[in-house]
C-alpha cells in the first residue's frame, strides 16, 4: 500500500508540474554504478500506451514501441542492465542498473552552439561539462529512450508527448530492490486502486 501511495504522490508532482524543483538527488553523479527505479509518464497523463482490461494491460501501437525501445536500451548502452519493467496506460516503470567500473572512460561530446549566435568567450570546457548531463548517465539514457519512442510514436499520432523529466529512486538495499520488483510486476493488478 505504501508503494501505491508513493506512486500517487509522484504522479501528482508530475501532473501539477512542480518541475522548477528537480526530482534528482542534489550532488548525485547519475553516471555512477547503481540501481535506479524510474517512472516516466506521458504528457497530461494521456493513456497513449493502451488500456487495462480485467487487470491485464493491452498495449496500443505506441505501447508496443515503448516496450520494444525499453528492451533495446542495453543494445545502445552496453553498461546498462535492465531489470523489472512494465508499460501501463500512461506511464512506464523500470529498473535500470548502471554496471561499469568506476574510472572507465565514456566517450561523449559537449552540446554545440553556434558561434555566431552566442558569445561563448566566457564558457570553458569545464563550465560546459558541469552543466551538461554526463555521457552514459541515467539522464542521457532516459533522454535517448524518450526521444526514440517519440520519433516512432509520431508515425501513429503526432500529438504523442511525455511529461518533462522523469521520477527516479536510487535502490540501496536488496530488500528495497525486491519490493520495487514486486510493485512493478503487480502494477497492472493494482491499476484500479491507482486511478
Amino acid at each position: 500500500m505504501f508503494e501505491i501511495a508513493a506512486f500517487g504522490f509522484m504522479c501528482s508532482l508530475v501532473r501539477n508540474r512542480f518541475r522548477d524543483n528537480s526530482l534528482r538527488y542534489a550532488g548525485r553523479d547519475y553516471s555512477l554504478p547503481g540501481k535506479y527505479f524510474v517512472t516516466i509518464c506521458t504528457g497530461q497523463m494521456v493513456k497513449w500506451f493502451g488500456e487495462m482490461i480485467s487487470g491485464e494491460m493491452h498495449l496500443s501501437g505506441i505501447g508496443h514501441i515503448a516496450s520494444q525501445m525499453w528492451y533495446e536500451i542495453a543494445d545502445h548502452f552496453p553498461f546498462i542492465i535492465l531489470d523489472a519493467f512494465v508499460v501501463m496506460p500512461n506511464h512506464i516503470h523500470g529498473i535500470i542498473v548502471i554496471n561499469r567500473f568506476i574510472g572507465t572512460p565514456i566517450v561523449g561530446a559537449l552540446h554545440a552552439t553556434s558561434l555566431l549566435s552566442h558569445d561563448t568567450t566566457h564558457l570553458s570546457v569545464k563550465t560546459m561539462s558541469s552543466i551538461s548531463p554526463q555521457s552514459g548517465s541515467l539522464p542521457v539514457v532516459l533522454r535517448s529512450y524518450k526521444s526514440e519512442v517519440t520519433k516512432r510514436a509520431y508515425k501513429f499520432d503526432t500529438n504523442f508527448s511525455w511529461q518533462p523529466g522523469y521520477y527516479d529512486t536510487i535502490i540501496c538495499t536488496t530488500g528495497q530492490l525486491s519490493r520495487i520488483r514486486k510493485y512493478i510486476l503487480d502494477n497492472a493488478q493494482n491499476w484500479d486502486l491507482m486511478v
